[in-house]
């Protein structure tokens, strides 16, 4: 059934078929609209501003999220569609045991300017190819003080579903933008007052602990892809190459982990 006095369109659940097929989301999403999943990431959604299309909930996900104030669902201006758990693995290809998704508009993104008038300590990523790092990176951020993300031509879309899950919804929160040319934008980073840190576990670089590492007032985190890391030229363009000191039989930390270290360390000198 639908909550909604509007009339229905020819296929009401056509936004969420096809959820297990990333080449098939591609092509029906394109840069229209987004799916989220999950309570938390539909209650972020919702308050986000994002003009919500329609939700997509068992009978069960429905009642405790129309019990729930914070959900966002009373007083939603969209259809909500509930339907049996069975009937929801067959509209989105699988057994979605939260029950729970939404599909909403993406908004266009702001300009590289406006993003960096605005900001203190924005995170750069460059060539993540990975929507769990960027979510995590998003979560992290969003909890810690980031103002907003920059990431490069190569970087995977942030309105990924996995991306939107493991973020919380978190990434539907924060300012993101995808800066051209690059590595290019990162001059134009320096250029609004921002010292930029290449983040590499390279023995040469400076440690974040180092006490002579002084934070400055405005600071772009720049990190990279899991396994290959900064492209050199990104380096080269970077005002200083710091690393998180670890032990000897670890080479490194993943990146999303890494990220949260430095927007830590960041917040805790802040006094946040």
């Amino acid at each position: 059934m639908a909550h909604s006095a509007a009339p229905p369109p020819t296929d009401p659940y056509g936004d969420y078929r096809r959820l297990n097929d990333q080449a098939a989301r591609t092509a029906i999403e394109g840069d229209e609209f987004f799916i989220a999943e999950g309570p938390t990431a539909i209650a972020r959604l919702i308050a986000s501003g994002h003009r919500v299309r329609s939700v997509l909930l068992t009978q069960a996900a429905y009642d405790r999220m129309a019990d729930d104030t914070d959900s966002g669902l009373v007083g939603l201006d969209a259809p909500i569609h509930v339907v049996s758990r069975a009937e929801l693995a067959e509209i989105v290809g699988f057994d979605l045991h939260r029950g729970a998704v939404a599909a909403a508009d993406r908004r266009p993104p702001p300009s590289l300017d406006e993003v960096l008038r605005s900001s203190h300590t924005i995170a750069v990523l460059e060539g993540l190819n990975d929507p769990e790092n960027l979510g995590a990176i998003a979560r992290s951020a969003r909890a810690l003080g980031v103002d907003a993300l920059v990431v490069d031509p190569r970087c995977i879309d942030w309105y990924y579903r996995r991306s939107v899950r493991v973020s919380m919804g978190a990434v539907l929160t924060l300012p993101v933008v995808r800066a051209t040319p690059w590595p290019d934008a990162l001059d134009t980073i320096a250029g609004h007052g921002f010292e930029t840190w290449a983040m590499t576990p390279a023995d040469d670089a400076v440690s974040l602990w180092d006490r002579g590492l002084a934070m400055p007032e405005r600071l772009a985190v720049v990190l990279g892809a899991e396994g290959p890391g900064l492209e050199s030229a990104t380096m080269a363009r970077c005002h200083r190459r710091v690393r998180i000191p670890v032990d000897d039989a670890v080479d490194s930390l993943n990146v999303g982990a890494a990220a949260a270290v430095v927007f830590a360390e960041r917040a805790r000198s802040a006094g946040h």
